[in-house]
């Protein structure tokens, strides 16, 4: 965990009775935002989730002011957010003809790290969770940068072609 140790303040919210990817489409929205834009953010998303995740931060934020009385909280930002997979509670209901079907209750844990910005500019933003190497990422990039060899070749205009066909027709009918 490298990078939660550059974090000024981490909260974390555990066994949250939703599905991770509905929370991850919310924790998208805010990661890499200044906190007061990213509550802003939360009090207009329409998703129940938003809720959820403001609190969390507002957690963020107290642990931060909790942690370091002299931060500047107008120059917090979310620099660590990501959304890990938790416990899936597995029930039963009831299907046709004496079957049952498993219906999967998931539950996910959301992690927030807030940093503050340098004074002077940007701060780099973590998009991937802690752990995570780079090396795929930059291995894609290279591959995609590279120019290709070959052009594609050039394919006759299908619309020459349509107007010898009729060209054809109306000259056998001419002929009739």
């Amino acid at each position: 965990m490298d990078q939660t140790r550059n974090d000024v303040a981490t909260a974390t919210l555990r066994y949250l009775g939703t599905s991770a990817q509905k929370a991850r489409l919310v924790v998208d929205l805010i990661r890499g935002l200044d906190v007061g834009q990213a509550v802003s953010v939360l009090r207009y998303t329409q998703k129940v989730v938003a809720t959820d995740v403001r609190r969390l931060l507002e957690s963020a934020v107290a642990n931060a002011r909790q942690k370091q009385m002299d931060i500047d909280v107008d120059r917090l930002y979310i620099r660590t957010a990501y959304v890990n997979g938790g416990p899936s509670l597995k029930r039963i209901r009831p299907a046709p003809m004496g079957r049952a079907f498993q219906v999967l209750k998931r539950m996910c844990h959301i992690t927030l790290g807030l940093a503050e910005r340098p004074v002077g500019g940007r701060a780099p933003v973590v998009t991937a969770r802690p752990g995570a190497t780079a090396a795929g990422a930059a291995a894609g990039e290279a591959t995609a940068k590279a120019p290709s060899a070959r052009r594609p070749a050039e394919r006759p205009k299908s619309r020459a072609k349509s107007e010898k066909r009729t060209a054809g027709k109306t000259a056998k009918q001419k002929s009739r």
